[in-house]
């Protein structure tokens, strides 16, 4: 796997979810962390000497599946000439697939989408995936931070989410219209106030921003100029002070930050956030001119078959699963798509109904996947482009919701 692009992530994450539910009935399962530059003779030595540890393991079932699961590990480490320039990852062991005695020896490896920095052997019930789940934190980080003189919102955006999101009101009156001395007066109060206001958003926006190390830049904005007194006055923590990209906006608050998002596109552009929003206006754009996109689960995979599509567009959070009902008797088979919902109310129905090839009632489910994954495979199949959708934003919520998740720019669509 390579990059960090929505499919490779979204297959990643499965496969990780695959590990989890992987048990042995012991502590039988190896989980081995190779960094890269380790010799791959050493790490085949290492193992080695596992195997001749574990000969001393008292319980005979539990000795004969530990050490086959590092023979196995041994073998599949035998393909490799060297260890690659993230290291690679291997996960083997006797998986309980029943009672006593039917377990069965399943082997895995991955190379990592980022270099892996540690050696580690492990042997449990379970496979150790924490280094895997730390692979998939997101490491884009923004802080937005949206100020006038009446209120002001700071944000944290990480990867497809807004993480964190604060709104303070300043209680600072507007300005005051009489002359005079009361006047000077009020304006002197007023501008301390509005002293406090700016060290009281500093404060918490320090506070919130310092708690991400890795922020890459923090964007100010507002409607007015208070966002460039606010900078100007060093209120920020200093070593923020150099991040800080100033934009203007209609509005502040919540809806602020919003909108800062928008006109700060190109400083987030690496932001998961950012790039699917721009797909999903992409799309919306093409369905309101009525060319250039189809969408619906049918439209969409007719279009694949026939190579018509450019890029398929899908939300990864799509609540459908492809299940296949075939018949025992005379080898009928059908595919059909179901929600949650309906593979708990409507599937018995149909697996209880008779054959429609040959009038038995000896219908059964054949197999089920999720349509995401079964969409995934039939566009690389024609070499189109694929875009997974996140619901942890407006826009693929929008999505989700307009075009039932599932939508396809054409080839023959102006870019």
């Amino acid at each position: 796997m390579s990059g960090r692009d929505s499919v490779s992530l979204y297959k990643f994450k499965r496969f990780i979810e695959e590990l989890e539910r992987k048990e042995g009935r012991g502590t039988e399962l190896v989980s081995l962390y190779i960094p890269p530059g380790k010799r791959v003779d050493e790490v085949i030595g290492y193992l080695r000497q596992e195997y001749s540890t574990a000969a001393n393991i008292k319980s005979k079932s539990t000795r004969k599946n530990v050490m086959s699961a590092i023979e196995s590990a041994i073998q599949r480490l035998k393909l490799y000439r060297e260890v690659g320039p993230n290291g690679l990852i291997i996960f083997s062991g006797a998986i309980s697939h029943g009672g006593p005695g039917e377990e069965k020896v399943e082997v895995y490896d991955i190379v990592p989408p980022e270099p892996l920095n540690l050696f580690l052997y492990r042997c449990d019930s379970k496979f150790y995936l924490e280094p895997l789940r730390d692979l998939l934190k997101e490491r884009d980080v923004y802080g937005v931070l949206v100020i006038d003189n009446e209120e002001a919102a700071v944000a944290v955006l990480k990867g497809r989410k807004v993480v964190e999101l604060k709104v303070y009101t300043s209680g600072v009156p507007g300005k005051h219209r009489a002359g005079g001395q009361s006047a000077r007066r009020f304006e002197r109060l007023r501008d301390q106030a509005l002293e406090e206001y700016y060290k009281r958003v500093a404060d918490h926006a320090n506070e919130v921003f310092l708690s991400y190390p890795e922020i890459r830049a923090v964007i100010v904005a507002g409607p007015g100029p208070t966002k460039e007194v606010f900078v100007q006055g060093n209120y920020l923590h200093y070593s923020l002070r150099d991040k800080v990209k100033v934009v203007d906006t209609s509005y502040s608050g919540e809806e602020g930050v919003r909108e800062a998002i928008e006109r700060a596109a190109d400083e987030l552009k690496e932001l998961r956030l950012v790039m699917e929003r721009r797909v999903v206006e992409a799309v919306m754009r093409m369905a309101t001119q009525g060319s250039g996109v189809v969408y619906g689960e049918r439209q969409v995979r007719q279009a694949l078959a026939r190579g018509e599509l450019r890029r398929l567009v899908v939300n990864e959070d799509l609540d459908a699963h492809e299940v296949t009902i075939s018949c025992s008797k005379c080898g009928y088979s059908e595919r059909v798509t179901m929600n949650s919902e309906q593979l708990v109310s409507e599937l018995p129905k149909r697996l209880g109904a008779t054959c429609p090839s040959c009038g038995n009632a000896s219908l059964l489910e054949a197999g089920r996947e999720p349509l995401v994954d079964v969409l995934i495979r039939e566009a690389e199949s024609t070499g189109t482009q694929v875009e997974l959708i996140s619901s942890d934003h407006e826009a693929g919520e929008m999505f989700l919701r307009m075009f039932g998740g599932i939508a396809g720019i054409l080839k023959s669509a102006q870019s």
